[in-house]
C-alpha cells in the first residue's frame, strides 16, 4: 500500500470516528460527576472510566450511523453534510463491521470494569449490566437495521436518554451509590443540549433526508417548526439549569453557566432568521461548542459552590 494511500484511509477512519462529537459525549459524564464531587461522593477511578464507556460507546454510534447511512443510500454526493468513509468507498461494509465488533468488544471490556470497580450490590450490577446492553443497541439500531429509529424521527428521544438522563444521573449514581432526583434538572439540561446538537446536523441534511426516506424529526417537523423547536431546546436547557441552581447552590458561582448564554442566543437567532438548509453547515460547529461551554461552566460551578 503507498503511502498516500494509507494516508487517505487514516483520514476516512479518523472522519468515520468523528473525535469532534466525543467532547459533549464526555460533557455528561463530567456534569454527573461534578455533582457527586458537590455532594462529596466524587470517586475519580469511576469518573474516568464512566469517560472512557461514554467515549467508546460515541465511537460506536459514529460508525454504525456511517454503516446503517452508507448501507441504505442514505448519504449521497448532494447532501450537505461531509461525506465519510464508507460513502467515499475508501472503507468497505466488511471493514466497518469488524470495526464495529471491535468496538463493542471495547466497551464490554470498559464497562464491566466500571460496573466491578463502582457497583457495591448484586442490583446494581444487574441494573448497569443491562442499561449498558441498551446503550450499545441504541447505539446501532440508529440507522441500522429494518427500522431503524433514527428514520423514525425518534432520534432526538434517544439522545435525551443516553446523553442527558442516563449519563449524567448513571455517573452520579455509580459514585454516590444514592439516586437523587435533583441530579434530573442538569441531567435533562445535558439531553437537551445534545438533542438540539442532534437537531442542527438534521436541519442541515434536511433536503437530502426528505429525499432519501430519512425521517427525522426536523423532517416530520419541517423546517420553520424545527427551527422554532430548536429555539425550544435551548430554553428549556437554560431553564433547568436555572431551577437547579435556585434550588440547590446558594452561592454567586452557582449562577457562572449564565456566560454561555449570550453565545446561545446568538446561536438561536441565528437559526431561526436563516431559512436555509446550507446555512445550518456552520451552525453545527457552533452549537457543540455552545453545547460544551455551559455544561463546563456549570461544572465549574458546581466546584467553585
Amino acid at each position: 500500500m503507498s503511502s498516500s494511500t494509507s494516508t487517505t484511509t487514516a483520514k476516512a477512519w479518523l472522519e468515520s470516528l468523528r473525535p469532534r462529537t466525543l467532547p459533549l459525549a464526555f460533557a455528561s459524564i463530567v456534569v454527573g460527576s461534578t455533582i457527586a464531587f458537590w455532594q462529596g461522593s466524587f470517586k475519580l477511578d469511576v469518573a474516568l472510566l464512566a469517560l472512557l464507556t461514554a467515549g467508546l460507546l460515541q465511537i460506536l454510534s459514529n460508525l454504525a450511523n456511517d454503516y446503517g447511512d452508507a448501507v441504505k443510500g442514505s448519504d449521497k454526493e448532494d447532501r450537505i453534510g461531509p461525506l465519510r468513509g464508507m460513502q467515499k468507498g475508501v472503507i468497505t461494509q466488511a471493514q466497518m463491521k469488524r470495526a464495529l465488533v471491535l468496538t463493542v468488544i471495547l466497551i464490554a471490556i470498559s464497562g464491566c470494569w466500571l460496573i466491578a470497580v463502582a457497583c457495591e450490590k448484586p442490583s446494581d450490577v444487574v441494573g448497569f449490566l443491562v442499561l449498558g446492553g441498551l446503550a450499545i443497541i441504541a447505539a446501532i439500531t440508529y440507522t441500522v437495521g429494518n427500522k431503524p429509529y433514527g428514520y423514525l424521527g425518534l432520534g432526538d428521544i434517544s439522545v435525551l436518554v443516553f446523553f442527558g438522563w442516563l449519563s449524567v444521573a448513571g455517573s452520579h449514581y455509580l459514585q454516590t451509590h444514592t439516586f437523587d432526583s435533583i441530579v434530573m434538572l442538569p441531567a435533562t439540561a445535558c439531553g437537551l443540549l445534545a438533542a438540539a446538537v442532534l437537531n442542527i446536523n438534521n436541519l442541515r441534511d434536511i433536503e437530502s433526508d426528505r429525499v432519501n426516506g430519512k425521517n427525522t424529526l426536523a423532517v416530520r417537523l419541517g423546517p420553520q417548526k424545527a427551527r422554532y423547536y430548536h429555539a425550544a431546546l435551548l430554553i428549556a436547557a437554560v431553564v433547568c439549569f436555572a431551577l437547579f441552581t435556585l434550588l440547590n447552590l446558594h452561592s454567586p458561582w452557582g449562577w457562572l453557566f449564565v456566560l454561555a448564554i449570550p453565545l446561545l442566543f446568538r446561536h438561536g437567532v441565528r437559526v431561526l432568521h436563516d431559512p436555509t438548509a446550507i446555512g445550518m453547515r456552520p451552525l453545527l460547529e457552533q452549537m457543540v461548542k455552545a453545547a460544551l461551554l455551559i455544561n463546563l461552566l456549570f461544572a465549574i460551578s458546581m466546584i467553585l459552590s
